[in-house]
């Protein structure tokens, strides 16, 4: 994506996103690893919503709630939030990216008119109901459940989760920036990464881990973890991820093999179902597993092609397949 573009204001269907709070969490983290969000709002807000004020309050989104009279609501908020997010970039030139939180179709002709106004357009949706044309149509695209991460976070205790939390959870932190922010070659500068620390953690500052420099606290923590090296290129300091090219290069879980693939995708799929997800895309899928073991391959453990895979998850009670309305193949977790 264009890194010249970080200012965002972010629009989210809180139905497409599922009404978590660790899903709404893991949007804005994910935006914010990018931009700053200059004004976020949410769309279809009721009281079964309310676990959500904190995350709300604290990042200064501004709510409309959906109030149910009649059969067009739904449609109500489709087209509020196209006459504001067309209202804002007629009005706002501060804002120069946006990020659709819903893979509705009815809103690709915002997306022309937003990418017409020289506008960057990130659009996030549920894989089981992105439509193509949406998809296609934004700058970046991200399914959901990629956006969640796959795994399921650990619970932080009170003390970890305030002011600068423990030195292992900012490590990984890290990690997650350079895997998504670095540049090709994987390395980070080490003031851009500190600017995208503070628009994630605001409380960040060095000296809470006994450091009077960043690049000490970075030292420290290349050290003690071995997940980050730091670099010194002409008088100006960079990181990546430790490892070959500066990417992770496999090791992140276990290797797929024909004794332990069922129990691999079980676990995989029972992750989803934990963050809320009935169905995924079969590819969302194939991605997850790919992420944590890039030398998976189904011809290797016994199949021609991954529906043939599926098949068999299907036969064992696993998943189920199914077909939406535009015939594409969906995974239904059981």
């Amino acid at each position: 994506m264009d890194k010249t573009k970080t200012n965002y204001a972010i629009f989210i269907d809180l139905e497409n996103a599922g009404g978590k709070v660790s899903m709404l969490n893991s949007i804005i983290e994910r935006v914010k690893m990018r931009g700053d969000i200059l004004l976020g709002k949410v769309y279809g807000y009721t009281d079964q919503f309310s676990e959500l004020k904190e995350v709300l309050l604290s990042n200064t989104f501004l709510v409309v709630p959906s109030i149910r009279y009649g059969h067009n609501q739904k449609n109500n908020l489709d087209i509020q939030l196209v006459i504001d997010a067309l209202d804002v970039a007629y009005t706002n030139d501060l804002i120069d990216c946006f990020c659709i939180v819903s893979g509705d179709s009815d809103y690709t002709p915002l997306v022309g008119k937003l990418k017409a106004m020289g506008k960057f357009v990130l659009g996030i949706s549920r894989s089981e109901v992105a439509s193509n044309i949406f998809i296609n149509a934004c700058s970046e695209f991200l399914f959901l459940e990629s956006v969640a991460g796959g795994a399921k976070k650990k619970k932080q205790s009170a003390k970890e989760d305030s002011a600068s939390g423990s030195l292992a959870e900012l490590s990984k932190l890290i990690a997650e920036i350079l895997d998504e922010q670095a540049d090709p070659d994987g390395f980070l500068y080490a003031s851009e990464l500190k600017n995208i620390l503070l628009r994630l953690r605001p409380d960040f500052n060095e000296r809470n881990f006994g450091h009077a420099s960043f690049g000490k606290l970075l030292l420290e923590m290349q050290q003690k973890y071995k997940a980050i090296q730091v670099v010194n290129d002409n008088y100006s300091v960079k990181v990546r991820l430790a490892g070959e090219g500066g990417r992770e290069t496999g090791g992140r879980g276990r290797s797929v093999t024909q004794e332990n693939w069922v129990n691999v995708f079980k676990s995989a799929l029972q992750r989803y179902k934990e963050q809320g997800f009935d169905r995924v895309n079969p590819s969302v899928l194939k991605a997850a597993i790919t992420n944590d073991d890039p030398e998976f391959d189904e011809n290797k453990i016994g199949f021609k092609k991954f529906s043939d895979l599926l098949k068999q998850l299907e036969r064992d009670r696993l998943l189920k397949l199914e077909m939406n309305e535009a015939k594409t193949m969906l995974v239904r977790i059981l």
